[in-house]
């Protein structure tokens, strides 16, 4: 199931109370890239991937966790019946569909890892998990960034960026540019989105 594009919102605010931060501006980003990418696409649903995108983050609503959120959004949305949503809140840190590639502190328990990693092994990707793993790659609080560069802050703050998942990320953006026969930055309004004014 795929909540509305209101319960959707409802769920934000809701995460945003018990932990307010940046992640809410940088879900309205993604999901304000979801929503145009898909539009351009064609054969995507623009609402569904509004709403995806404005959810992948929804575990940080239970606090400040790195590893964590992932299992927590999964869990979270698996309660209350978005098993859609949960797919992707799994996904989205996951370009190469492995673990390994995690950027972050691992601080979860045994059996939260064991259940990302099951998870994620039983996952098969389509193009909704594939637009929020590149919209969560260039969608910042203040607005729409650039992937290599957002990437390079990643390096710079962590100390590593596997070349792997480097690339895995720059060929999100060619795929999604090919389908659309666009630029994605032209697309996602990158000069002129601010998601404090939506």
């Amino acid at each position: 199931m795929i909540p509305s594009r209101e319960k959707a919102e409802q769920l934000l605010q809701e995460g945003l109370q018990k932990n307010p931060g940046p992640w809410g501006d940088h879900s309205k980003t993604a999901a304000h890239c979801a929503e145009k990418i898909a539009a351009a696409c064609g054969d995507l649903d623009p609402e569904k991937a509004y709403v995806l995108g404005l959810l992948h983050d929804i575990g940080r609503t239970f606090g400040v966790r790195h590893l964590g959120h992932v299992s927590d959004g999964y869990s979270y949305m698996k309660k209350i019946g978005c098993d859609e949503v949960a797919k992707v809140c799994l996904t989205h840190s996951f370009a190469t569909q492995t673990l390994e590639e995690y950027i972050g502190k691992y601080d979860v328990s045994e059996d939260e890892l064991s259940l990302i990693r099951t998870e994620l092994e039983k996952s098969v990707y389509d193009d909704y998990d594939r637009l929020v793993q590149l919209c969560d790659s260039i969608a910042g609080a203040e607005g729409v960034l650039d992937i290599e560069e957002r990437m390079l802050d990643v390096k710079r703050r962590y100390g590593f960026y596997p070349q792997e998942k480097w690339d895995a990320h720059i060929g999100l953006r060619r795929y999604f540019e090919e389908k659309m026969g666009r630029d994605v930055y032209e697309v996602c309004e990158k000069e002129t989105y601010d998601p404090k004014k939506c």
